[in-house]
């Protein structure tokens, strides 16, 4: 098994563990508990504590735009890349919430993130194909708005809005494409608070904009490999969004 099918494997199964645990405790405890026709109100004075703590799993995709720039070889060669498809990473987090308002919260949710994606360099004449895995190890600083509404019963729907720093913690070597460390984001999500009888499980979706270009345009580690640092030569810039699936318990 290898290194990215065993991460995805992982996180596909830890999903499924949790989606599980939390749907018990939301329909089944307190089916146990509630008398015929009573409607049992969870954790009643949750959103009132000034600070709360919690952590979250859940997965996550980098999708990387290459934007390139007509570079051609002095052999007539011109390449482009993309990313045919996009592969489940895992991230973890732990969560800092503090309390501004009825409906606002400030959160901050440093963490890690493991993202898996892959990089296919084409040759436009020829057909030529080269294959570069990606595997990115991030630190994640994000800090957020949460809007919330009202809450109905044992569910309170919110919005996001905020700002993540990423800074790639992993090995770099002498590859096709190489990556500067550090990222910044803009980014929107939403997702819904479930109070279950003993913590929240709360589900989020989170959408992130990458605002820099991230490639490394200086490579002196490809100076005497000019059939590497060519594709380097082909892309202007590239960026990168991340799509994250979050599970927090709170």
């Amino acid at each position: 098994m290898t290194f990215r099918t065993k991460y995805a494997y992982i996180g596909s199964r830890t999903v499924v563990i949790v989606i599980l645990m939390a749907f018990a405790s939301l329909f089944v405890a307190p089916a146990l508990m509630a008398r015929p026709g009573e409607k049992i109100l969870n954790r009643p004075y949750a959103d009132m504590k000034k600070w709360h703590l919690g952590f979250s799993v859940g997965l996550c995709m980098q999708d990387l735009k290459f934007t390139h720039n007509g570079f051609t070889t002095d052999d007539g060669q011109q390449w482009f890349v993309e990313t045919p498809s996009l592969s489940p990473g895992i991230n973890v987090q732990v969560l800092a919430d503090l309390r501004l308002h009825k409906y606002i919260n400030l959160r901050f949710t440093p963490g890690m993130s493991f993202c898996f994606n892959s990089a296919v360099m084409r040759e436009w004449n020829t057909g030529l194909t080269v294959r570069q895995e990606l595997k990115n190890v991030y630190v994640i600083t994000p800090l957020d708005l949460k809007i919330s509404g009202d809450r109905y019963h044992n569910s309170r729907p919110y919005v996001t809005v905020g700002a993540m720093g990423a800074f790639d913690v992993g090995r770099k070597g002498n590859d096709y494409i190489q990556f500067k460390t550090a990222d910044a984001y803009l980014s929107v999500g939403f997702g819904c608070d479930f109070y279950l009888p003993f913590f929240k499980f709360i589900p989020e979706i989170k959408f992130c904009f990458g605002l820099s270009d991230i490639l490394n345009h200086n490579r002196p580690d490809l100076e005497d490999d000019p059939e590497k640092f060519k594709i380097t030569q082909s892309l202007s810039k590239v960026k990168s969004n991340m799509f994250m699936l979050t599970f927090y318990f709170e």
